[in-house]
């Protein structure tokens, strides 16, 4: 069995510890009004999209999110966090290092790495740190801390999770030649993370954009032997256009459009959009075997990218 496969279905368990952890973090992660920027790079960025429309969204202070190499020094923020599973990349170290009188919060998974050191405060989550180079249940558990830093109650997003983890995927990965994932919002983030899930672990053709922008231009590609698969609300109409393509379209989370799997969590729809990712990510593992690839140690890639 892959490192991954058990990294997957340990998500459930990862959140509760993650959530459980956000009271006594509470003061270094932002406080209400605040001017909070939010970093990382790859999977640690999306999560920062993430979190800094949520944050926004629930009134308590502007956020941004940025690339680790693209952030704007120059910009005054109360507090930046910084997301890195490692706490060694580079970007992140540099930026970190690079922040003097700006508070820093950085969530990693080993609170003796660089960036913790650098960081004017630390929250460690060894229990979501993974062996596989390709990114699950850490990211997902940093949303998870953040989400429930905001005052979410998560208990139903894990019990979706515990579904997410076994259930039938919700298309054969043999029979898709593309897919595309859309978001709206906090899950714009998200449909960028799994479509990233594809390209690293199975070197697969994905594709992310917002839900709202998908009609101007890249449903183009649509076609039969394709997969749409949205994440949150999308705009009314979509799965008909989709549809309409020949192009499969997959909704298992959201208030409108075609719910395909919403029977799975006893009838409570929507599912949690961070449960569907956990699917999106089974989905790229099985990808993956069906490529005779290993999901641990994707082509080009390292665990953590440290610049010389």
């Amino acid at each position: 069995m892959a490192y991954v496969d058990e990294e997957l279905a340990s998500q459930p368990d990862c959140w509760r510890t993650a959530a459980a952890l956000a009271p006594e973090h509470a003061a270094v992660l932002g406080r209400p009004g605040e001017r909070v920027a939010v970093t990382g790079c790859g999977t640690s960025w999306f999560m920062a999209m993430a979190y800094a429309t949520l944050r926004e969204r629930a009134g308590l202070g502007e956020t941004d999110a940025f690339q680790s190499s693209e952030f704007p020094i120059n910009r005054r923020y109360d507090r930046v966090v910084a997301i890195t599973r490692s706490g060694t990349t580079t970007e992140v170290t540099d930026l970190l290092a690079a922040l003097p009188g700006t508070p820093s919060t950085v969530i990693v998974g080993d609170g003796a790495t660089p960036a913790a050191r650098l960081a004017t405060d630390v929250v460690a989550m060894p229990f979501a740190d993974e062996r596989s180079v390709v990114q699950t249940r850490f990211a997902t558990s940093a949303l998870a801390l953040l989400r429930a830093h905001l005052g979410e109650d998560l208990s139903d997003a894990v019990t979706d999770a515990e579904v997410a983890v076994r259930t039938p995927l919700p298309v054969d990965p043999a029979l898709v030649e593309q897919i595309t994932f859309l978001g709206r919002g906090w899950t714009v983030g998200l449909a960028q993370e799994a479509a990233l899930k594809c390209r690293e672990a199975a070197n697969f053709w994905s594709e992310a954009y917002p839900a709202m922008d998908y009609r101007h231009g890249p449903i183009a590609i649509a076609a039969p032997h394709r997969v749409v698969w949205a994440f949150g609300e999308v705009p009314a109409g979509l799965d008909e256009t989709v549809a309409a393509t020949g192009a499969t379209f997959v909704h298992s989370s959201g208030h409108c459009g075609h719910t395909a799997l919403g029977s799975w969590n006893g009838g409570r729809v929507p599912l949690d959009p961070m449960a569907d990712l956990i699917l999106a990510q089974r989905f790229a593992v099985a990808l993956a075997a069906g490529r005779h690839l290993d999901p641990d140690a994707p082509r080009n890639l390292t665990r953590s990218v440290v610049l010389t």
